[in-house]
């Protein structure tokens, strides 16, 4: 999108938050986009539905499942985040992007509203996804992607952050195929984009060659002379089965499966002295945010993670840091520690801490073998150190001294 382009949506925008805010609607009243696209029983707050200026419901032909991670790209004031959220239930998670602020505001405003917990709003643009690859289940938008100037840059990403076997549900404006370019943008601007629409022969073309298959398009209202309202499907290749593992930067969304894989190490009684597992909320504020990182497996199912914690507030402990490996157990001996080993301590290097410690229960074997095996030494056993479950136990205390950083 050109930055003249970019500053006229993002102006439109802000203008339809802005009278949304004040108890307005978005200034369209036009039955043919909007909040009236809706069920009478999609029960959200009304400022949400007061702000939609899309041409569909993308939430009804997504497929939503329990426990999806979904995507909405130009979220607005978050009704279709709102939506998903509770499609995809408590073990599932929607995001909203949006690169407006003042409908940032508005979505955030919303979700504390509507009691939403499983939703985070983020300002981005949709040619530049600020997510890893594989990390969404399902991306959704309404009416947004023919504003870009650059769509196949937006196909691209939302290949690159889809799973395997991942999926689109979006509503869009698509224009016939005997238009011209100019006179797409013509018409295009008539019904609101001001970029004007793909072709819908284009359109299955740019997703294909982004790497779609099944595509599916179906017009479902006519907007203009030769401009129509359209739902747009397609998915990703399934995973190939070939064992491989991957680690990633650690998002959110992916608490459930990380928490889940947290409590099978407490079941030990050999992995911590904790005997339930935190809230996302306790978790992610003593955990460093640029250390965190998950493993998974070809389908995307998470298979072990590890983090760092900061040791001390004190500026000369600021090297400094504390490591967690776990492991699903399912999935011991594949290797995945020692991605997860790899990853933390690349990421703790580059961010130039020199020390990395850990403790460790006597025994715990597998973890003391796996943390020798990457440098870390012995320094002292600290006896009956804490209770776990009413026995006092006794923990290594293991170090790694970087070779290169503070050397």
């Amino acid at each position: 999108m050109t930055d003249q382009t970019r500053d006229d949506v993002r102006r439109r925008y802000a203008a339809a938050a802005s009278q949304t805010a004040t108890g307005h609607t978005s200034g369209v009243t036009d039955d043919r986009f909007g909040g009236g696209q809706y069920g009478d029983d999609d029960e959200v707050p009304e400022s949400a539905r007061l702000a939609s200026l899309g041409c569909g419901n993308p939430t009804a032909i997504a497929d939503l499942q329990p426990g999806d991670v979904v995507l909405d790209l130009g979220s607005g004031g978050g009704l279709d985040v709102l939506l998903s959220a509770r499609r995809v239930g408590p073990d599932g998670f929607a995001y909203g992007l949006d690169m407006t602020p003042e409908m940032l505001d508005l979505a955030r405003h919303n979700s504390t509203e509507a009691g939403a917990v499983n939703v985070e709003f983020l300002e981005g643009t949709i040619e530049h996804i600020p997510f890893p690859d594989s990390t969404i289940d399902v991306i959704i938008s309404n009416c947004v992607i023919n504003l870009s100037t650059n769509k196949s840059a937006v196909f691209t990403e939302m290949r690159r952050v889809l799973r395997p076997g991942g999926r689109i549900g979006v509503s869009d404006i698509v224009a016939d195929d005997d238009l011209t370019i100019a006179e797409r943008i013509e018409r295009g601007s008539a019904v609101g984009s001001t970029v004007g629409a793909l072709s819908i022969s284009d359109y299955r073309t740019e997703l294909l060659a982004a790497g779609f298959e099944n595509v599916a398009i179906n017009t479902t209202q006519l907007l203009g002379d030769g401009v129509h309202a359209a739902i747009i499907q397609a998915s990703t290749p399934p995973a190939a089965r070939t064992g491989e593992i991957r680690t990633r930067r650690m998002i959110a969304a992916d608490w459930v499966q990380v928490r889940s894989i947290y409590e099978a190490g407490i079941a030990t009684g050999n992995a911590t002295f904790e005997t339930t597992a935190p809230t996302w909320e306790k978790w992610d504020a003593s955990h460093l945010a640029n250390h965190r990182l998950v493993a998974e497996d070809a389908d995307g199912t998470i298979v072990g993670w590890a983090s760092l914690t900061a040791v001390s507030d004190r500026c000369a402990y600021a090297g400094v840091a504390e490591n967690s490996v776990y492991i699903h157990p399912e999935h011991r001996g594949r290797g995945v520690g020692r991605r997860l080993m790899d990853g933390i301590i690349e990421s703790a290097e580059a961010a130039g801490y020199w020390t990395i410690q850990t403790g460790i229960f006597p025994e715990n074997i597998a973890s003391i073998g796996l943390h020798e095996r990457f440098g870390f030494r012995i320094l002292g056993r600290r006896e009956r150190i804490g209770q776990l479950n009413g026995v006092w136990r006794d923990t290594l205390i293991l170090e790694r001294r970087s070779t290169s950083i503070g050397a």
